[in-house]
């Protein structure tokens, strides 16, 4: 069948872990302990590193499309012969509903084949390898099970029909007819100390699942514009979140690259502080009040209280250290190497991460009265850091590796963290402690404006005094630094769309390899709020439609081929689409001036005062 592209993967996930199906039946990715632990199917990086195929012997055509409302694929297979549908889900535990939604995974993969006319020769083919596919497992059949074993983990696999065993592999043939039933499962345990895998019936999987998803997606409505795409989106992100703890990845995937062939081919199988507050926006914008407590509670314990560099992304439980290593043995996706394991990216100073917090916090402000005292001493740290750090250079948003520097879109999320800090008032400091914030903030403005200026080119660039283009200083009217209609930030939108979007797509910078998902959905939002509504609209839709036949976006596009790059799906572009929305919902609804930050507007008169400072 050739390599299958990763826009050609479906995504399916139980609140722990994710599993990735090609569009052909074969299940090329899953960690099943959690998201960041070892593979037991990394075909996405390697051939041999373990895959589980259901398909059709010979040639077929294929349709698939999730049940409604859900995270379980239904995919049809047709041949001469007939047709047949097989469906796949991670099970939820059994009665799961909304606010118990992957809380209790029972870690079990579920595949039922159906005969849906004439008949269907199918095969199977089940290869694990474990650890990212250095480990060749031993098969053995006990009782009604075919087990695999190896280091810490264990693979139960269940199946009625019969199987031919090799070193490390297994093959099924078998035919489907109309009406015809055949049911697999597959679950995993580790080894030692926790009893054998779950054993389930894989039909009451697909149902538990079907309707634990739908439950989720009952208590979470959205109204606004694209409603469809929004709701699938608010339901892939949910899918990413690592419900013990609340964290949400950035994505399920490690090692796609950004460029085929390229070095850039990070693990993002973590969650990234710098994230944060867009993904609140848009649980927000879904009323998903239970996650958006769920969330901030994961980041208040992760983040703690920190002496030195504040970690800027964490492990799904909080873990900091992710130290990188490459796995030399996988040939990575389309011969992309390195393959990483881990992101050295936890050792970066990212003076952004400091806004997040405070951003996320305003946001959700009437949850958080009281506040909580552990909350309110990890808003006050970062406040105090960002008043203090702001002036020194850093890595930026985008984890520059080879200097620091001082980029516009760091200061401006300091800036972010103080002038939240002062509308909290006296729930965060003192009247004196105030007073100071304010002054640091609005020097962090007189500075942002004067040095991340560049005459020549009548934009804000990357970095002060910098000749550099990038899309990340969008940011400045999307959290209130810069009304998007004033002069100064219309030419920065204006001069940003013509030197880097590429067919409707937005790079970061302008020798980046492909239009970046989320910085074309900021420049929608802005051009919104800038008062162009119907070239955002349009804009957006032509970002939107670049989701697969799933629904589900990349973190990059390829705006020649419009092939998806990166990890896969990507979080951070489904945050994207749903705030990108919810802008556009909220402008036509005649809110239409500049947010100070999502869910509130600054007054007429301060609005005022600010342009007379300006000037």
């Amino acid at each position: 069948m050739g390599r299958a592209r990763i826009a050609d993967h479906g995504f399916l996930a139980d609140g722990r872990s994710a599993v990735l199906v090609d569009s052909t039946g074969s299940v090329n990715w899953w960690c099943p302990a959690r998201f960041d632990s070892p593979s037991v199917f990394a075909r996405l990086l390697d051939d041999n590193a373990g895959h589980w195929a259901i398909r059709p012997e010979g040639r077929f055509n294929t349709e698939r499309a999730y049940l409604t409302d859900t995270l379980v694929l239904r995919t049809v297979f047709s041949t001469e012969t007939g047709s047949v549908a097989v469906t796949d889900a991670l099970a939820l535990e059994p009665g799961a509903r909304s606010h118990s939604v992957g809380l209790h995974s029972p870690r079990v993969l579920a595949r039922v084949v159906r005969g849906v006319s004439g008949e269907v020769r199918m095969r199977m083919h089940y290869r694990p390898r474990f650890e990212y596919g250095r480990m060749i497992p031993q098969l053995v059949q006990e009782d009604d099970a075919l087990t695999a074993s190896a280091a810490s983990a264990r693979l139960d696999l269940r199946t009625s029909i019969p199987l031919t065993c090799e070193v490390g592999e297994a093959f099924g043939s078998f035919t489907v007819r109309a009406g015809e039933t055949y049911r697999f499962t597959l679950g995993y345990a580790p080894a030692y100390g926790s009893g054998p895998p779950a054993v389930l019936d894989a039909e009451q999987v697909i149902d538990n699942a079907a309707e634990g998803w739908r439950s989720w997606m009952g208590d979470h409505d959205y109204r606004g514009l694209y409603r469809d795409q929004v709701r699938r989106s608010s339901l892939v992100v949910q899918g990413m979140t690592y419900r013990p703890s609340g964290a949400v990845v950035a994505a399920p995937t490690m090692a796609l690259p950004e460029e085929l062939g390229g070095e850039r081919n990070y693990d993002y199988r973590y969650a990234w502080v710098r994230d944060f507050s867009f993904t609140l926006e848009a649980l927000w914008r879904v009323s998903c009040t239970d996650e958006l407590n769920l969330h901030i509670g994961w980041l208040t314990r992760s983040m703690g209280m920190n002496e030195g560099i504040v970690p800027i992304m964490y492990g799904v439980e909080g873990e900091r250290d992710l130290t990188e290593h490459h796995l030399d043995h996988l040939t990575g996706y389309a011969e992309s190497r390195p393959v990483l394991v881990g992101n050295d990216a936890w050792r970066q100073r990212q003076n952004d991460v400091h806004g997040e917090p405070l951003s996320a916090s305003w946001l959700m402000r009437d949850h958080l009265d009281p506040m909580p005292p552990g909350i309110r001493e990890l808003l006050r740290a970062m406040t105090e850091r960002a008043a203090r750090d702001w002036q020194l250079p850093d890595a930026g948003m985008w984890e520059a590796r080879d200097a620091e520097r001082h980029y516009v879109s760091s200061k401006v999320q300091c800036w972010t963290a103080l002038d939240r800090a002062v509308r909290f008032g006296s729930h965060l400091g003192s009247e004196a402690e105030v007073a100071r914030w304010a002054a640091v903030r609005d020097e962090i403005r007189r500075t942002v404006l004067t040095q991340g200026w560049n005459d020549r080119l009548q934009a804000f660039t990357g970095a002060f005094d910098s000749p550099d283009l990038d899309a990340s200083v969008l940011l400045m009217p999307l959290v209130g630094f810069l009304p998007a209609n004033d002069p100064r930030m219309r030419s920065t939108i204006r001069v940003i769309e013509e030197r880097l979007s590429d067919n409707g797509l937005l790079r970061r910078w302008e020798s980046d390899p492909a239009g970046f998902v989320i910085c074309s959905f900021w420049l929608v939002s802005c051009l919104a709020l800038a008062g162009e509504r119907g070239r955002a609209g349009q804009m957006f839709e032509r970002i939107a439609g670049c989701v697969n036949d799933l629904g589900l976006l990349a973190e990059q596009i390829d705006p020649r081929t419009g092939e998806a790059l990166g990890n896969f799906p990507q979080a951070f572009s489904h945050i994207g689409l749903i705030n990108a929305a919810g802008d556009l919902t909220d402008l036509d609804s005649g809110h239409r001036e500049l947010p100070l930050a999502p869910g509130r507007l600054i007054p007429a008169e301060e609005r005022s005062a600010r342009s007379a400072d300006e000037r």
